[in-house]
């Protein structure tokens, strides 16, 4: 009788570790404490007493309360490291006695720039979730991808800034420089890469690169010039809208001006001047394990992308 006691005791310590596990991912990859209720679907109360709890558990402090800001202690990235590992290790096993033959299931974080995830990653993941009932998948669309590693599959555009992630191309693309007809009448095309220093360029931020550095040539012949204009936005339809409207020269994706241009409502400024790639890829953590639904998204993905983007 006490070496049931003993077992079922063991279980249920088993069981409030993982959800511990789980908890503190979500608290560990949130600003907010209130960031994380909205998360887990709890109210903030409840989330702060429940990391309190685990706290003294530990023995340690997790991490800094902040009106604005929740900031790990060195103690709390470390454990929230350690739960990654272990989480993804336990993600593993799972896909690894789940029979091949299954459905895909569990859930699938997938990141992606605002636009690119509107226009196209949306409606292909709807498509593909049609297919796997059993999937949950959760889209988040920002401005500023890859800021924080918190996703499975990551659609990028261009060469992402961590090289510690497992490349794989989707579809090419390149940037091009575009202004209006209108805006072309009253100001001039550009002959030369340096005119556009004299011209109202509209500046999209993204990415957190140098926005306002446009590049030119290719590996071997690169070229670069800094633009500066009256606006700017972290929206690239804003931006293209504002082009649209006859308000300056753009660079965007190839993928998402080509319409704009193939019905004349956009011209490409320096056509002879060629533009280095901005291939679209999808990133994964560069582990020996990647789960089923993560390569099959991806498979999906890159067999339907380029055809949705004319590629």
């Amino acid at each position: 009788m006490e070496s049931h006691r003993s077992a079922g005791g063991r279980a249920a310590v088993s069981r409030s570790s993982l959800d511990d596990l789980q908890f503190f991912r979500v608290v560990a990859s949130s600003e907010t404490l209130t960031a994380a209720s909205r998360e887990l679907g709890c109210s903030l109360p409840v989330v702060s007493k429940r990391l309190s709890a685990l706290e003294r558990r530990l023995g340690v402090r997790l991490a800094q309360r902040g009106a604005r800001r929740l900031v790990l202690t060195s103690e709390g990235t470390l454990y929230a490291a350690r739960v990654e590992t272990i989480l993804g290790q336990l993600r593993e096993l799972e896909d690894t006695l789940t029979d091949r033959s299954a459905g895909l299931h569990g859930t699938l974080v997938v990141e992606c720039t605002l636009g690119l995830g509107r226009a196209h990653v949306a409606p292909l993941l709807g498509e593909f979730t049609e297919a796997h009932p059993a999937l949950h998948v959760r889209l988040q669309t920002s401005a500023l991808p890859l800021r924080r590693r918190e996703f499975d599959v990551a659609i990028h555009v261009g060469t992402p800034p961590d090289s510690s992630l497992r490349m794989r191309r989707l579809a090419r693309n390149r940037r091009l420089p575009c202004a209006s007809p209108s805006y072309l009448a009253r100001h001039g095309a550009p002959a030369r890469v340096e005119d556009l220093a004299s011209h109202d360029c509209i500046v999209l931020r993204e990415n957190e690169s140098d926005y306002a550095l446009w590049r030119f040539g290719d590996a071997g012949h690169p070229r670069h010039i800094r633009v500066d204009g009256s606006l700017s936005s972290n929206d690239g339809d804003v931006v293209t809208g504002w082009a649209l409207e006859g308000r300056g020269v753009i660079m965007r994706s190839e993928w998402h001006v080509r319409p704009h241009l193939e019905r004349g409502e956009l011209v490409r400024v320096l056509p002879h001047v060629p533009t280095p790639p901005a291939d679209i890829y999808a990133l994964t953590e560069d582990d020996e394990h990647v789960p089923r639904r993560v390569s099959e998204l991806i498979d999906f993905l890159t067999a339907r992308l380029p055809r949705r983007l004319g590629a």
